[in-house]
Order: structure tokens, then C-alpha cells, then sequence
């Protein structure tokens, strides 16, 4: 039920961005979701992609500095309030929630929240007791 996730250690400057996406386009990578947090000098982009170890691959081979870390994708009810319930669910279970980033995934009516937590097993177990939907990474990485 892990997704994996791309890490690219980036200078905040222009180009570096299009330096990170040009390659993974020419060899086929598919990106599903990103996010960037950044500073006054660096950021971190966090990529969900069609073929991660493909990628990783790509990136060190680009120069960039590449980590791989797991995270999972949950179905959220695009509803107001639909990202709180889920939430608190994790709160209940006493799950840290390190960092989330959503996106919409194709035809479906729910949301799709990446969330990197201390625990994946613990939330996954916690998530799934309450009939929320923990997507397996392979289904992720074919949105």
C-alpha cells in the first residue's frame, strides 16, 4: 500500500525545474503529482511518477541529488470536510503527519491526498478501519 515517492534536491534558481522535468519527459516518465517547498536558496521537489526506480535512475544520472522515500495515497471525499474526517483519523491513532499534497485523479469523485507519515503501517491499519481507501502504489502510478 506504500506509494514511492522522488526527491530532488534543487538551488532555487531559474531553470532548475525544467532541468528536473526535461529528462524524466524524454525517457517516458510520467508525472502523477508534485510539490515544491522552497527557500531563499534551495527546495525540495516531491514527485509521484509512473516508474519511480526509473526515474531515480534518470535524476542521479542527470547529477541531481535523488531520494526515495514512501508515503501513501488516500482517498479523500471531495466534499467539504472530506480532508478533516481523514485527518482525525490520524489524529485518533496518534499518527504524525510530517507533510500532504493532493491532486485530482481522472474520472473519480475523491480527491487523492499524498501524505508522508512516521508511521505508514500504523496509518494504513488505522485509515482502512474506517473504510478509507489506501490506494496500492501501482494503481498510483498508473493514474
Amino acid at each position: 500500500m506504500r506509494v514511492k515517492q522522488i526527491s530532488v534536491f534543487l538551488e532555487n534558481k531559474s531553470g532548475r525545474l525544467a532541468d528536473v522535468t526535461k529528462p524524466l519527459g524524454q525517457n517516458g516518465i510520467n508525472i502523477r503529482a508534485l510539490s515544491i517547498a522552497d527557500t531563499t536558496d534551495f527546495g525540495i521537489l516531491r514527485l509521484i511518477v509512473n516508474k519511480p526506480e526509473e526515474a531515480n535512475r534518470i535524476l542521479r544520472n542527470e547529477g541531481f541529488m535523488v531520494s526515495e522515500t514512501d508515503v501513501i495515497a488516500v482517498e479523500v471525499p471531495d466534499e467539504p470536510g472530506g480532508l478533516a474526517g481523514v485527518l482525525e483519523i490520524l489524529e485518533q491513532a496518534e499518527i504524525n503527519i510530517e507533510y500532504l499534497y493532493a491532486f485530482v485523479g481522472g474520472s473519480t469523485k475523491e480527491a487523492l491526498v499524498i501524505i508522508k507519515v512516521e508511521d505508514c503501517e500504523g496509518a494504513i491499519q488505522a485509515l482502512q478501519a474506517k473504510n478509507i481507501r489506501v490506494l496500492e502504489g501501482a494503481e498510483v502510478y498508473s493514474l
